[in-house]
């Protein structure tokens, strides 16, 4: 029975889809493990002439074919602490005396293990760039739909200057962008063949080190990864980054499901998730529609902040072979990457459904009795008076606008009752300066700039 939210039947596809558990999964593992794993390094050593094609041949055949007794793998998994000793025991059975001496030739557990986990996190990679690139797809035309859209900034949850919708999405979209880089950067650096024998040295092989290092290069060809300079089985920077770069990912993701989540509050009611009936309704409250997807989406951040510790501490192994920290990436490793696409794939069906509130969003820009153009005006009249000097008179107009009794005064009518201001501005420029809409500075052309970064990632 299940007991990780990843694997409930009844939380698995609010944190997680199929296809990316199924990548995950014992069974497709241990496919890695014996069909791609164990078969592609006796055809590697039969083409490099360190085992006979026959046999090697032979144990391709029989890997397609036979049936594993899994009640048994894990019974024995269990008392070896492993599973590819009693893998490479049924997998040698069923090819038979002369064929099955050859099964797993020269390598040791760890060699397996690795290059299994490799694959199943390339395949998971594979995934993450296509929900990355769809929820970057999404951001991107909210960018260019909202480009002008005014609303009010904040700073420490308080109006700071006004920007647009278009430009707080194009903000998101950058980091997505990064990501996409880092994920083309990290393959070739992290996605790497794991073969080197007990210590590492390839010595199972015997003295000639061409010949064992041409073994693990064509072995790398036939998996599609890349050959190390070196065996890396006890510098784990490479699984480490793949994880700390997901938790990456989970964090421009939890800054999104912050910003969704106060947004879509009563108070703000700006923005709103999707409307799917009874998405995010309560038991006892009828009214609510609480903002799931971004709930989860925060919680996933968390998770994944988690598992890149778990991934880095897993770094600090003891000498050629570790002694505990290996096992932190067996558990961290898989939930990380079921818990990254079912975060992307929430995000991109909140933004992609996104109810955007224009009207609202102007009306909380207006709602602060146009204190959020303080800024502007203290620099148009720190042209002629200093900027000190502008803010202590600005920052005065705007403490006597928050305590005024009227609560139809505005910053505009306080700072029109100022000699000081009057002096320096005409009535028209403050009153031009007064209007959110003509202080959104570059915003526009920024999100312009953002959005002309797709073409060179493959975004559409």
């Amino acid at each position: 029975m299940p007991v990780s939210a990843i694997d409930s039947f009844l939380f698995k596809n609010l944190f997680g889809t199929q296809p990316i558990r199924k990548v995950f999964e014992d069974k497709t593992y241990v496919d890695y493990y014996c069909m791609k794993v164990e078969v592609g390094l006796a055809l590697a050593q039969a083409s490099c002439g360190i085992i006979p094609k026959a046999s090697a041949n032979e144990i391709a055949d029989v890997a397609t074919r036979l049936s594993l007794d899994y009640d048994r793998l894990s019974e024995e998994t269990e008392i070896v602490g492993y599973p590819i000793l009693p893998l490479v025991r049924q997998l040698s059975e069923g090819c038979g005396e002369d064929a099955g001496r050859y099964v797993h030739w020269g390598a040791t557990t760890q060699d397996i293990q690795d290059t299994a986990a490799i694959l199943q996190m390339k395949d998971g990679l594979n995934m993450v760039e296509a929900k990355l690139k769809s929820l970057t797809a999404t951001l991107s035309a909210l960018a260019s739909k909202y480009r002008d859209t005014p609303m009010a900034g904040r700073t420490h949850l308080q109006h700071a200057l006004p920007v647009t919708w278009g430009y707080k999405c194009a903000v998101y979209l950058s980091s997505f962008q990064r990501h996409l880089e880092r994920l083309q950067q990290l393959r070739p650096r992290c996605l790497l063949v794991q073969f080197g024998g007990a210590a590492g040295t390839l010595a199972s092989l015997g003295s000639d080190a061409e010949t064992s290092l041409q073994v693990r290069r064509t072995l790398a060809k036939q998996l599609d990864l890349e050959d190390p300079s070196i065996t890396w089985h006890t510098a784990r920077d490479g699984v480490a980054e793949i994880v700390n770069f997901l938790a990456l990912v989970g964090g421009i993701l939890g800054k999104l499901a912050t910003d969704l989540i106060v947004m879509s509050s009563n108070e703000f009611s700006e923005v709103s998730e999707p409307f799917v009936p009874h998405r995010g309704a309560s038991s006892t409250m009828p009214q609510k529609r609480n903002p799931v997807s971004s709930e989860v989406v925060l919680a996933a951040s968390k998770i994944l902040r988690s598992n890149a510790g778990l991934c880095l501490d897993a770094m600090i192994t003891d000498f050629e072979r570790a002694s505990g920290p290996w096992h932190l990436e067996w558990a961290a490793v898989p939930e990380s990457f079921v818990i990254a696409v079912g975060a992307l794939s929430q995000a991109d069906f909140a933004m992609a459904g996104l109810v955007v509130n224009t009207d609202q969003m102007n009306r909380n820009l207006n709602s602060a009795k146009g204190l959020i153009v303080a800024e502007a005006v203290m620099m148009e009249l720190a042209k002629t008076l200093g900027r000190q000097k502008a803010h202590d008179i600005v920052y005065e107009a705007c403490k006597e606008t928050i305590e005024s009794m009227n609560a139809s005064q505005r910053l505009f009518d306080t700072l029109m009752k100022k000699e000081v201001v009057m002096n320096a501005l005409t009535a028209e420029r403050l009153a031009e300066l007064c209007m959110p809409a003509n202080c959104l500075g570059a915003a526009s052309t920024m999100v312009d700039n953002v959005l002309g970064l797709n073409a060179g990632l493959g975004v559409l």
